[in-house]
């Protein structure tokens, strides 16, 4: 029998590393990093224990690969609908652009869905190591609060920075808690027209012009 060539061994290999990324998202999206035992997620994923070692170096690595292509793909989407805005642009615009990954997860379930909900659990217990990424994200607000400064006159940059870490504080809670599924199997415009006016509510506050 012709044993498989290297070729062969790297496909092989390429497979079980992207089983375990996915097991390693739907489990952590359900349960956090405590809740997520090595052999559960081995099964999961259809691979033996080993696997994680040789792919990884350990399940610690592997989940911490898994929460950093989370946090990168949350990352290019918002900025991605975010930076379409311009200072002109109405708080419900800002919202909605704000909100686009979270939708767009809805929507799409499955993985995209995993992704938002271990996002959403880093928003709340940020990771060993996050901190890399604060650049990108404080580039994101600074598009967020040229929007917020062109509608909301007389507000400071501390209440504004507040105000949008309310909004993201409850697009965490939205993905995590049971209401998500009332969002589930709904179109992107149901969505946006049951979410947006809260959202662009929670900006603009009591009070505001």
């Amino acid at each position: 029998m012709q044993s498989a060539g290297p070729d062969q061994r790297r496909e092989v290999g390429l497979r079980t590393r992207a089983r375990l990324m996915d097991a390693a998202l739907e489990l952590l999206s359900e349960r956090g990093e405590d809740g997520v035992t090595l052999r559960e997620l081995t099964d999961a994923a259809d691979a033996n224990v080993a696997a994680v070692s040789y792919h990884f170096g350990s399940l610690r690595s592997l989940f911490d690969a898994a929460i950093e292509d989370a946090l990168e793909r949350y990352l290019n989407a918002q900025e991605e609908a975010v930076s379409a805005l311009d200072p002109d642009s109405t708080l419900e615009a800002l919202a909605a652009a704000f909100a686009r990954p979270l939708i767009g997860s809805l929507v799409a379930g499955g993985r995209d869905l995993a992704v938002m909900r271990i996002v959403a659990r880093a928003g709340i217990d940020p990771p060993e190591g996050s901190g890399r990424l604060d650049v990108r994200f404080e580039q994101i607000r600074g598009t967020v609060l040229r929007v917020l400064k062109a509608n909301l006159h007389g507000a400071n940059d501390q209440e504004l920075i507040f105000r949008t870490r309310c909004v993201a504080g409850l697009i965490n809670w939205l993905v995590l808690a049971p209401v998500a599924d009332e969002l589930s199997n709904k179109s992107q415009k149901h969505i946006e027209r049951l979410l947006v006016p809260i959202l662009a509510g929670a900006f603009r506050a009591a009070g505001s012009g």
